[in-house]
């Protein structure tokens, strides 16, 4: 990850070709603008949080069965141990382009590597749950982190002064930490949690010392709209998990007046997801160091909940038609739980700063707090947290009316 450039700094974007023409193979990799208009996410970041999400899927189906056996607290630990991997992979790569993307050849080819690391990184993750082998994992982050150390050397190469200083630093910052990881495929079990934890500030560290001297130059609007795809295409996965979940159970157990409720409720929950995180706009408060910094690490909590959110409405599928080991409300707080995670931690990082006066302030905690309550409501849980969604978006809707009317009242003609 990245934050803002250095006071005074706004590097020339680079050359770009034109639609007819392919890209060069090979160009000098320099800071883009700060100030480039109509900045947007390119077909290849598409592609590569496309390619994310199959690992985040991945990831989600084993919280699935470790919550379903009743084995709710390891599965956690490893699903939040999985996704930060994830995470952090995503954000490396989204930051580092929206400063750096001079898309040549090269450049190209080095993601489209990035993105196989990321399908060995899916392809260990059973393992990883199950068996507790992290050799895959650890092999696919290492592609990626090794393709992402070549970028920065590359842009090491074109810069002088601080700029090359950081880059350098961000080069041996990911090559260290990689070699931290590999501590997962020697210590016992009983210490990698802690290792995680480690190597967890290790990585958010990276960022802090790299920068001291001189900040890349990162797209505002640019990365708020890559965050924001991002989500989109996490609550997608969420809504094809679920679908999937009460389609398998309306054939194999004719059940769907036990899978109606959950159906609608966690459509009512995603679709509030989306309306939550999308009502505001965030890049301009993307102004320095320190929101920089917490806006986007804050985000592990944002996509993790609500890849989560689609496990839990899986977990609950299961226990409606009998197939999970575990209570009504153990499954019904599988997805209570990560949904008043995700409210709360959306208005953390986005809503308050757009809300006026203590009723707007309180309408997204409350409606976790409420959404939380809903775990009690037995086999209508998710139902309820689904209304409890509903009337949290209506509520914010209303408040924020009033308050625009009441201000054109009030304003001079």
């Amino acid at each position: 990850m990245t934050s803002t450039p250095a006071s005074g700094a706004t590097p020339t974007p680079p050359a770009t070709s034109s639609p007819s023409s392919p890209p060069p193979i090979l160009r000098p990799l320099r800071a883009r603008g700060r100030g480039e208009t109509h900045r947007a996410a390119t077909p290849l970041e598409l592609f590569f949080d496309l390619c994310f999400v199959v690992a985040v899927a991945q990831a989600g189906v084993e919280l699935v069965h470790s919550v379903a056996e009743g084995h709710a607290g390891e599965g956690v630990l490893n699903y939040a141990m999985v996704f930060f991997a994830l995470f952090w992979a995503w954000v490396n790569f989204s930051w580092f382009s929206s400063a750096y993307d001079n898309d040549d050849v090269l450049y190209r080819v080095v993601t489209l590597v990035q993105i196989a690391g990321v399908l060995v990184f899916a392809a260990g993750v059973s393992q990883g749950f199950e068996e507790h082998d992290f050799l895959l994992i650890w092999l696919g982050y290492l592609i990626m982190r090794v393709a992402l150390t070549t970028q920065w050397l590359r842009v090491a190469k074109s810069a002088t002064g601080a700029e090359r200083t950081t880059a350098l630093r961000y080069a041996s910052g990911v090559l260290v930490c990689q070699i931290g990881w590999s501590g997962l495929l020697f210590l016992p079990e009983d210490a990698r949690p802690w290792l995680f934890l480690v190597m967890a500030v290790a990585e958010m560290c990276v960022p802090v010392i790299a920068e001291r001297g001189y900040t890349t130059a990162w797209h505002p609007h640019h990365i708020s709209e890559r965050y924001g795809l991002f989500t989109i295409i996490v609550l997608g996965e969420t809504i094809a998990a679920a679908t999937v979940a009460v389609k398998s159970g309306i054939e194999e157990n004719d059940a769907l007046d036990e899978l109606l409720p959950i159906a609608a409720g966690g459509l009512l929950m995603v679709f509030a997801a989306w309306w939550v995180y999308f009502v505001v706009p965030i890049h301009g408060r993307l102004s320095s160091n320190r929101q920089a910094f917490l806006w986007g690490y804050g985000h592990y909590f944002i996509l993790g909940a609500a890849a989560a959110i689609g496990a839990g409405l899986e977990v609950a599928v299961e226990e409606a038609v009998g197939k999970a080991h575990i209570s009504t409300f153990a499954a019904s707080a599988a997805v209570t739980v990560p949904m008043a995670l995700y409210l709360l931690t959306v208005w953390l990082l986005h809503s308050r700063y757009y809300k006026v006066g203590l009723a707007q302030q309180l309408v997204l905690p409350v409606g976790a707090l409420a959404t939380l309550a809903s775990t009690f409501a037995g086999s209508w849980a998710v139902l309820v947290a689904g209304l409890v969604a509903t009337a949290t978006v209506a509520t914010g809707v209303t408040l924020t009316s009033r308050m625009a009317r009441l201000t054109a009242r009030n304003s001079p003609s």
